[in-house]
């Protein structure tokens, strides 16, 4: 046991190195700037790695609670060997235990038997009386289990980096942008016949699962359990408008903070319905934020001018399904594109450096104007290669460097 803790301790200490590397003050000064829409050489920022391929995520720990922190760091460590533009903090987060933030009702996950296979919902609400089965969410910490956890981390390595407890809310990213949930509690395919057949019935619903996530929201706020540490944008949260993220433990407002928001379930849905159904319950979520990011791999390409409505909206994604020529024609300067290349085409079995060069350039002609980073993400694999997305990662610096000296 010894043994293992001094491992996850030297992981810890190889990480602080990382953290402490003058390239990520560059990095933050970067996102700063971009974030804040000025020109900039576009970052780059890879969000996934096909990781469990990898042989670097092999962990040595036996016991579940090193273990945890061993992928941790590893993980960490060879993001940072593919020399993207990711900022690496000098501190852990631990989440705390949260109680009370369940709708009630829950469906069963049938899961595919293939290794990372897909799964089907058997979703709770079946009917329109179901509605009557949620309840509302809240709020809560469980202090006792929540110090507990925290002892045993703060034992390992608190000596080394700070370690801080996160007491937000549950509902945040995925868990708060109702496409989501909605997905989850009535399933896609019967969500968008109640548009047609059921639509205050619809309404009603979408009203009720809002005013959950801003009261939950609410709560926390009143709780002081927002922090700086909370920022969420689907990058690097840093801008000139904001305050940085910190390990600092003074409560914050939302006025402060980034937030994100998706509509991947309303891919197939037209604008006026996007709005008239989801839009318009996701605003008051996002009012009371400082900036708001929305959009992860649904096609915006025709829903930009209905984009415009959020206030503080400041980043668009445009995802690999959308027209990157007609996205950046409608956005140009007014917000930063979070451009995302199609991972197969770009890393995938049916890949080539030369074949994601030419296709990298012809969406780069088209964004030359705009600000931009691009973001590779959903790599689903890399077939065990753990050195192709750090050539991709070489190629598309080359690229941008020619473009952006």
């Amino acid at each position: 046991m010894n043994d293992e803790r001094s491992l996850v301790r030297d992981l810890c200490r190889r990480y602080l190195e990382i953290c402490a590397e003058p390239v990520q003050q560059d990095r933050r000064a970067l996102w700063r700037r971009l974030n804040s829409l000025k020109p900039v050489r576009p970052p780059i920022y890879i969000r996934a790695f096909a990781w469990s391929e990898m042989p670097h995520s092999q962990c040595l720990c036996t016991d579940p609670f090193l273990r945890r922190w061993e992928e941790v760091f590893r993980f960490c460590l060879f993001w940072h060997s593919l020399n993207d533009d990711s900022i690496f903090e000098p501190w852990l987060t631990l989440p705390a235990v949260r109680i009370g933030w369940e709708w009630g009702v829950s469906g069963t996950r049938r899961q595919s038997e293939e290794p990372r296979g897909s799964y089907k919902m058997d979703y709770p609400i079946k009917t329109l009386d179901d509605i009557n089965q949620l309840q509302i969410p809240r709020h809560a910490v469980d202090e006792a289990q929540t110090a507990a956890q925290f002892s045993k981390v703060q034992d390992l390595l608190g000596d080394l980096l700070p370690i801080i407890v996160d007491r937000g809310p549950v509902r945040r990213m995925w868990m708060a942008d109702l496409s989501t949930i909605l997905g989850q509690l009535r399933g896609i395919e019967h969500f968008m016949l109640d548009m047609m057949d059921n639509p205050e019935w619809l309404h009603h619903l979408m009203k009720f699962l809002s005013d959950g996530v801003l009261k939950c929201h609410d709560e926390a706020e009143q709780a002081g359990h927002w922090r700086l540490f909370h920022h969420m944008n689907q990058a690097m949260p840093y801008s000139e408008e904001l305050p940085d993220p910190s390990p600092d433990d003074r409560p914050v407002s939302r006025r402060q903070l980034w937030t994100f928001m998706a509509a991947q379930e309303f891919t197939l849905v037209s604008p006026p319905m996007h709005e008239e159904f989801l839009l318009r319950y996701q605003m008051p979520i996002l009012a009371p934020f400082g900036l708001v990011a929305y959009g992860c791999c649904e096609d915006m390409t025709n829903k930009i001018a209905m984009l415009r409505q959020i206030p503080n909206l400041r980043r668009i994604a445009v995802a690999p399904a959308a027209n990157v020529a007609r996205c950046a024609e409608q956005i140009k300067t007014d917000y930063v594109i979070t451009y995302r290349p199609h991972p197969a085409l770009m890393v995938g079995p049916a890949s080539s450096l030369d074949r994601a060069r030419a296709l990298l350039a012809k969406d780069l002609d088209a964004l030359q104007e705009c600000r931009f980073d691009i973001t590779l993400k959903d790599v689903e694999t890399v077939e065990g290669d753990p050195d192709r997305i750090r050539r991709w990662v070489a190629m598309v610096r080359a690229e941008l460097d020619r473009r952006f000296p």
